[in-house]
């Protein structure tokens, strides 16, 4: 097959895509990344082609921050690259709206590469969870919604869906978490495979992390790991930051990820960085501090750390949530009253809380996710009943590894999309 990875290019969402990716291409299969330009060097770090969305009218189009916004011009860029790479099949992230109208415009499959835990409507059971933020209906009403509204703007609007039941799921969706993290006696929807972690990220520049480990030393404190994700309305956390890494027990690494204007005390015991990479710096910790986002609450699980949560929007208080049930998180309130240092060390002593954050975590390492990954988007792409003779270009049928099946009177290997060979 000629697979198309066309994930949002935060680390987040990439590098789970990477991830699969390469062992899809492991298989035989060719595979390219179609991102901003920005996610260039990770792909070639990752040993994959890339092509920028940008050259293909994509601006913004797979950022996280602009999702909402951009889903028409991801849908055009996203075909545009598809036709070039002759595409059999197109893996993306959740909230990628674009990528999966592409996938209908093209009647090609599409697998969505989801979160940690599911966001949207059970197919059964889950009676009696609480309300954690927004409810599941209400999330899934507001993303079908946003995926018509797109579906309209790109003029799919009278065309019936390839998926009537949940077109966000594509022809599979693959969670990296686990089934613990998920609301006791749910049912997932069909479509819905647990596949665990699909654990990737850039490698570490040895030299930045032994500058990091010198600075670390110097204090000798224990340390935490903060990851801050994207904060919604209106606050900031760094108050409460610079309160509790200030003439207290810890210091703190502070990733400052997707947040904007930091504010770190000179006199708190914090060292804010900015790395493509996070499990060397959570190594160097005892304990992780998060809004609760996906890709450090799984980073912190696989190394056996506890963490403290501390959600604001968005998934986040889903998965913080799922953290606190599993019993490998304690709640950092935002509430002026509390007092975060306290929690932290009641936490770092948690015999108990460390003990099951190891258990969960060895568990998730336990899974070859990028192989499950990988069978499941096979089996999606070999079971779909989509018509190869609908598309605008002719193409080889999936399932193939690397077979060099005809391809417009020409053989899969002569076109080399995105220098694919």
């Amino acid at each position: 097959m000629n697979i198309l990875l066309c994930p949002l290019s935060d680390g987040g969402y990439l590098y789970p895509a990477i991830a699969a990716g390469r062992e899809l291409r492991r298989r035989g299969h060719r595979v390219g990344v179609l991102g901003r330009s920005t996610a260039a060097p990770v792909a070639a770090g990752a040993g994959l082609p890339f092509a920028a969305a940008e050259a293909f009218g994509g601006r913004r189009a797979f950022s996280a921050t602009w999702w909402g916004a951009t889903g028409l011009a991801q849908y055009r860029a996203t075909v545009r690259a598809a036709r070039e790479a002759r595409a059999d099949l197109l893996v993306t992230s959740v909230l990628c709206n674009g990528a999966l109208l592409a996938a209908e415009a093209l009647d090609i499959p599409a697998a969505v590469i989801g979160l940690s835990v599911h966001l949207w409507n059970y197919r059964a059971g889950g009676e009696g969870e609480p309300q954690l933020g927004r409810t599941r209906e209400s999330r899934t009403h507001e993303s079908l919604e946003l995926y018509a509204t797109v579906r309209e703007q790109a003029g799919l609007a009278r065309r019936p869906s390839r998926w009537p039941d949940s077109p966000l799921l594509g022809e599979a969706l693959l969670l990296r978490g686990d089934p613990e993290l998920e609301y006791p006696g749910a049912v997932l929807p069909e479509r819905v495979h647990q596949v665990g972690p699909l654990a990737w990220e850039p490698a570490a520049d040895q030299g930045e992390l032994a500058a990091i480990r010198d600075h670390l030393d110097r204090s000798g404190k224990p340390v935490v790991y903060v990851h801050l994700g994207r904060f919604f309305g209106g606050g900031t956390p760094w108050p409460r930051l610079n309160a509790t890494f200030t003439d207290g027990p810890f210091q703190a690494v502070v990733e400052q990820g997707r947040s904007t204007e930091p504010q770190p005390d000179p006199r708190a015991d914090i060292l804010l960085v900015r790395k493509p990479w996070l499990g060397p710096l959570i190594d160097q910790a005892g304990l992780v501090l998060t809004s609760g986002t996906s890709a450090p609450v799984l980073a912190a699980l696989l190394r056996g750390r506890a963490l403290g949560v501390s959600p604001n929007g968005s998934e986040q208080p889903l998965l913080s949530g799922a953290c606190l049930r599993a019993g490998v998180a304690v709640h950092i309130p935002r509430a002026e009253l509390a007092d975060p240092a306290a929690l932290l060390e009641s936490a770092w002593q948690d015999q108990k809380l460390r003990d099951r954050a190891r258990e969960l975590g060895s568990r998730l390492a336990a899974v070859d996710s990028a192989v499950r990954a990988a069978d499941v988007i096979e089996r999606a792409a070999q079971q779909s009943a989509t018509s190869r003779e609908s598309h605008g270009y002719s193409i080889s049928r999936p399932g193939h590894r690397g077979s060099g099946a005809a391809v417009g009177g020409r053989t899969a290997v002569d076109k080399a999309p995105f220098g694919l060979s």
